[in-house]
């Protein structure tokens, strides 16, 4: 998918073809063809293995400087659709005259600059764009974060009550979104920590002309990228111990488990014992008595219970 987009001063975001491109326009494009690369390559002169970049769905976060553009590959949060946490490589690509955006999904970072949020950007007004696409990302992650925390809280509370496999696979689940997080969050700041950098380059300045709202906002977003770096290492954490400590409760119910079934089992023997010894085709005691089965079986239930509360006392039950 190919679209253009172009704000205009206290005007509404307006929608341009190829066609009628325009300076300062923002040209995203989701999981594009090749036909599509194609003209939007030749149409801004930006590299295609630039544009090509972001549908690695492994590819890490960095930077790219070519004489006429700039790509900063940045790694952005999703939620799939069952139910888990992912992320998504997003090239951002700035040149003297655009910036182009290339994701293979339509994610909700991009998704928030539309019409109805217009007057909160300006495409033309590329450098403060690209911090605001970097600080809604950031503000996503956060977000999602707050969710994996209620997630799992709701988790531990089930699993007090219930060890299911459908919990337990769910904590495993939100685990593996944080490892995700994890590595996202901290090649992202290393990206940001770059960004900072370039602002005293001067052969930049055509791609990137930073302003003191730019550099503050770019400051704005590397402390909640940190936030949520940190917040990730915290949850980890917590749920890695979280599942340490049911793992081993479930571990502890079933050795009560089979502590229960071995006492079971010996009270089970001592009347099958007696049976059977009774029960042999040879001359046994009280073998001509009529009350042999009476007997008998008060001495297996007698039998039985003392050794019931000997088991019960050496808390086998």
């Amino acid at each position: 998918m190919l679209k253009i987009l172009k704000s205009h001063e206290n005007g509404p975001l307006a929608e341009l073809s190829l066609k009628a491109l325009e300076n300062g326009a923002w040209i995203n494009i989701v999981d594009p063809t090749p036909y599509e690369l194609k003209v939007v390559s030749n149409l801004t002169e930006v590299e295609p293995d630039f544009l090509r970049s972001a549908l690695d769905d492994e590819e890490r976060s960095h930077i790219d400087i070519e004489d006429n553009s700039v790509m900063i590959l940045t790694n952005v949060p999703i939620i799939r659709e069952e139910g888990g946490y992912d992320t998504l490589p997003l090239a951002i690509i700035m040149t003297e005259d655009y910036i182009i955006t290339v994701c293979l999904e339509d994610t909700p970072v991009l998704s928030y600059f539309n019409e109805k949020h217009a007057r909160f950007f300006r495409t033309f007004k590329k450098t403060r764009f690209l911090f605001q696409i970097l600080y809604r990302s950031a503000t996503f992650y956060l977000s999602y974060l707050r969710q994996i925390s209620k997630q799992s809280d709701e988790i531990e509370r089930k699993l007090r009550h219930s060890m299911k496999n459908k919990e337990i696979l769910k904590l495993l689940e939100l685990q593996k979104s944080l490892t995700f997080f994890n590595a996202s969050l901290r090649s992202n700041g290393a990206v940001l920590d770059k960004l900072m950098r370039l602002r005293t380059n001067t052969t930049m300045r055509p791609m990137l002309k930073y302003y003191e709202e730019d550099e503050d906002l770019l400051e704005d977003v590397i402390i909640e990228n940190k936030q949520a770096k940190e917040m990730v290492e915290m949850y980890s954490k917590i749920l890695a111990r979280l599942a340490d400590t049911f793992s081993s409760i479930i571990s502890n119910n079933l050795n009560q488990v089979m502590k229960f079934l071995a006492a079971i089992t010996i009270l089970l023997a001592i009347p099958t014992v007696i049976s059977s010894f009774f029960g042999m085709n040879v001359p046994v005691p009280m073998a001509e008595n009529d009350w042999a089965f009476s007997y008998i079986f008060g001495i297996a239930g007698l039998l039985v219970g003392i050794c019931g509360l000997l088991l019960w006392k050496s808390d086998m039950f």
